[in-house]
């Protein structure tokens, strides 16, 4: 029976959402001055190396690997690290950072059946509604015709990154039905396995990298220590309390952030139809999530003052 979520596993979503949503316009800095591939391979690399340090300062061992836990552990790697970083540094050089963001919001979509097959998560029709609800509101911040045929490497572009919600949303039912792994190790070894899966392919293609300027070198060490080793490890410690369904909130966040930061950072333009599409998606956090919001302020008002 999966969890109620804490008013900390509440906290980390909004936290998460904030990080990610903000991912997509440093990304973006980033590619100014790196391909693809290395701007993804850093993500992978500089997080692993943060988190293998933090499991060695706090003295967490790897657990013994049976072929079962090393397959979970390599599939997590791939599909939570290094695909879906790859697809939406990729798919950024031909669609806006509003777009990536934005594209997140598919991820739910993914999940909730998948977890209703494969986890103990139950797709029940006010989850279908919430999430419904808040895919549309995403549809109406993107606007109509932006997956139309004709676009080119833009269509290419979108395509990857919607690719890498979906990577993303099989990673989160592999997570949870991981054998247990201590968060911070599952962590570590989950990077470390994206950075072995990139760095030959960096090496091979683009080559090593070298210090482009003061901009997108910070751009490349900010990825791969807040938005991939911090928020990676906040992702694998909610999943495993409160389920992959509830991490999906996040996703709702994420266009609403991205579209904000867009504007205060790179001067992007708000149309109008962002705030409809804020409307709807808080319309579906409250149908799929007011159970659960019901209880945690409850919760909050039983405290003493």
């Amino acid at each position: 029976m999966t969890a109620r979520p804490t008013t900390a596993n509440w906290l980390s979503i909004l936290l998460l959402g904030l990080i990610w949503g903000g991912t997509f316009a440093v990304v973006r800095v980033a590619l100014d001055g790196y391909g693809p591939i290395t701007v993804a391979c850093a993500r992978t690399t500089l997080g692993a190396l943060a988190m293998l340090g933090l499991m060695q300062a706090m003295g967490r061992r790897v657990p013994r690997l049976d072929r079962r836990l090393a397959g979970y552990l390599a599939a997590i790697g791939a599909l939570s690290t290094a695909l879906p970083f790859l697809l939406l540094a990729w798919g950024q050089q031909y669609v806006p950072s509003a777009f990536a963001g934005i594209s997140m919001a598919a991820l739910p979509l993914f999940v909730l059946p998948l977890a209703a097959l494969f986890s103990d998560e139950p797709f029940s029709a006010r989850a279908a509604t919430g999430v419904g609800a808040g895919f549309a509101g995403a549809l109406v911040l993107i606007g109509p015709g932006v997956l139309a045929p004709g676009a080119g490497l833009a269509a290419w572009g979108q395509m990857a990154c919607l690719a890498a919600a979906l990577s993303y949303a099989v990673a989160s039912i592999l997570t949870r039905r991981c054998p247990p792994v201590d968060g911070i190790v599952l962590t570590a070894l989950s990077l470390a396995v994206g950075a072995v899966i990139l760095l030959p392919m960096m090496l091979l293609t683009e080559g090593v990298p070298g210090w482009d300027s003061p901009a997108t070198g910070a751009a490349l060490i900010f990825l791969g220590l807040l938005p991939t080793a911090l928020a990676a490890l906040i992702r694998v410690t909610v999943i495993r309390s409160a389920g992959s369904v509830f991490m999906t909130l996040v996703n709702y966040q994420v266009p609403v952030w991205s579209m904000a930061i867009g504007a205060l950072a790179l001067g992007e333009a708000l149309p109008w139809r962002f705030f409809a599409a804020l409307a709807l998606i808080l319309t579906g956090l409250g149908i799929s999530q007011g159970r659960n919001l019901q209880a945690l302020f409850a919760r909050a008002g039983s405290r003493p003052a």
